[in-house]
């Protein structure tokens, strides 16, 4: 936790003083004791996780093949590729089972 100065607006440090702890500013003869403990806690809000594939619109307008569904070994699955890593690696291929009831999704 930060504290500033009311007179100057500099960072106030903590130093030992004669009954404890003290606030001091190193620019003014600012003093403020320490009487008792002093705790804040604050959470930073976290981003949304972008959906990297693209949310459940990605599936829509996609190709299938003949690749087995290491679940449920529906003969078809459907899949996209991305590029995920750099440019001189490989497409990553994405698959999604064919089967509506099983829906199992891996890559490859």
């Amino acid at each position: 936790m930060l504290t500033f100065c009311p007179i100057c607006a500099n960072i106030l440090t903590v130093e030992e003083g004669g009954r404890g702890y003290r606030f001091a500013c190193s620019t003014c003869p600012y003093i403020h004791n320490i009487s008792r403990r002093i705790s804040t806690r604050k959470y930073p809000k976290l981003k949304e996780v972008d959906d990297v594939l693209g949310g459940a619109a990605a599936w829509d307008n996609v190709d299938s093949t003949e690749e087995p569904c290491p679940k449920c070994e529906h003969a078809r699955a459907y899949f996209m590729q991305l590029q995920t890593r750099s440019a001189d690696e490989p497409m990553t291929t994405f698959y999604k089972c064919c089967n509506p009831q099983c829906g199992h999704r891996w890559k490859d």
